[in-house]
């Protein structure tokens, strides 16, 4: 598993979408499984998940990302699962990392 985390400045709806398309641009193999959106007095909040297939591991991994906002101030939280094909260790976390990756990229360029 791993794990990360950036307080943001900007629109919330246009950060969610570019975070959404650069996901899914960055692997043919990545997908949108499903969300869960909340708002209350003017806070929004989106929990995505995503997957997609690690060559380096040969499975899939999964992309749990959290979108908070108030205003223009947000709050992304992204955690990363799977990959691991030992049974009581994890031992290769590499797509974990990857797929991380990926997030982390995308919004170093906000």
């Amino acid at each position: 598993m791993a794990k990360y985390e950036a307080r943001l400045h900007g629109d919330f709806d246009d950060t969610l979408r570019y975070i959404h398309e650069g996901i899914l641009n960055a692997s043919m193999s990545a997908s949108f499984e499903d969300e869960s959106y909340f708002q209350s007095a003017g806070v929004r909040c989106c929990v995505r998940v995503y997957e997609r297939y690690s060559f380096g591991g040969g499975n899939r991994v999964s992309l749990a990302m959290t979108l908070a906002g108030d205003g223009d101030e947000l709050f992304l939280s992204a955690i990363t699962s799977g990959g691991s094909q030992a049974m009581f260790l994890k031992l290769n976390t590499w797509g974990e990392k990857a797929f991380l990756d990926t997030l982390r990229e995308l919004v170093e360029k906000l």
